[in-house]
């Protein structure tokens, strides 16, 4: 769907009532979304591949440690990598919003199974089906609510989603409640989210916008705050939190997507960053306590 459409129609069912926006976004995307759940699946498993990698090399084991995911999205892959492959012991999750559905677990639990032979048990109390050692709570605000006492947090593609002083407010509440030594984990895709659907938009494109223009255009479903990379790493290092790895990647100069991202007019809020800071993204980074 082109942008501005898809703008229009967000913008649209943003005027609904509260549960019956969700319930149209809802049936919007389960409409257009074409991906299967191995799909997705499998978009999850390159996460955790690119993550056990670092952390063989970082020497850092998960074993038996309890983990606190900031952003479920729609249903339990990561949370189940950490219980299955890094052999956690809790895996708490929390949304801002409440996605998952039991059909959709339940396929989950058989397609982990068949695909990385991991035994996976329904815990029939649970209203999910969730495995014992997987807690979800929807609904749930980070940056208000009181945290459980866990040795790891996760993000995985969701601080860019999050308002901006939410993202510097949950850094300062995490290194408040967090162990010394605890380990925060992000993965960060910082692009413009509209040129999934219009391959001739920039991945850069909504930086040309004032703060109040950008306002006008995106809504609560397809929020996104803009922050590039030095952005992040000045919340990060205002806490005094240790970045003991940061890898992204920038656009290169010949290639389509440069071409676009350099048409593009700046809004002289972003003048001052190089064309590596503002492309940056696919960022992974830890931090530590």
């Amino acid at each position: 769907m082109n942008h501005k459409l898809k703008t229009i129609l967000f913008k649209s069912i943003s005027l609904l009532p509260n549960k019956a926006d969700d319930y149209c976004y809802h049936k919007i995307q389960s409409f257009f979304d074409k991906l299967t759940l191995e799909d997705r699946l499998k978009s999850v498993e390159l996460t955790y591949l690119r993550l056990l990698k670092v952390l063989d090399d970082l020497n850092i084991n998960l074993k038996d440690k309890i983990v606190f995911e900031v952003g479920s999205g729609w249903f339990p892959s990561m949370p189940y990598f950490f219980k299955y492959k890094f052999e956690v012991k809790r895996v708490y999750t929390v949304d801002i919003n409440q996605h998952f559905k039991k059909q959709t677990v339940l396929k989950l639990n058989d397609l982990f199974l068949k695909k990385y032979n991991c035994k996976v048990l329904s815990n029939q109390e649970n209203p999910y089906q969730l495995p014992n050692g997987v807690e979800y709570f929807p609904n749930y605000n980070v940056v208000k609510k009181k945290n459980p006492d866990v040795d790891i947090v996760f993000s995985r593609y969701v601080l860019s989603h999050m308002d901006a002083n939410d993202v510097d407010a949950l850094h300062k509440k995490m290194k408040s409640e967090l162990k010394k030594g605890s380990y925060v984990i992000h993965f960060i895709s910082p692009s413009d989210l509209r040129q999934h659907s219009d391959s001739n938009l920039s991945q850069q494109a909504f930086l040309k916008y004032s703060k109040s223009e950008w306002s006008k255009i995106h809504t609560k479903f397809d929020f996104h705050n803009r922050l590039r990379l030095p952005q992040f790493l000045e919340i990060f290092k205002k806490y005094d939190y240790e970045i003991i790895h940061l890898e992204y990647e920038s656009l290169s100069k010949g290639t389509k997507k440069y071409d676009l991202f350099k048409k593009i007019e700046l809004h002289e809020d972003y003048t001052k960053y190089s064309d590596e800071e503002l492309t940056a993204g696919n960022i992974f980074l830890i931090l530590k306590v």
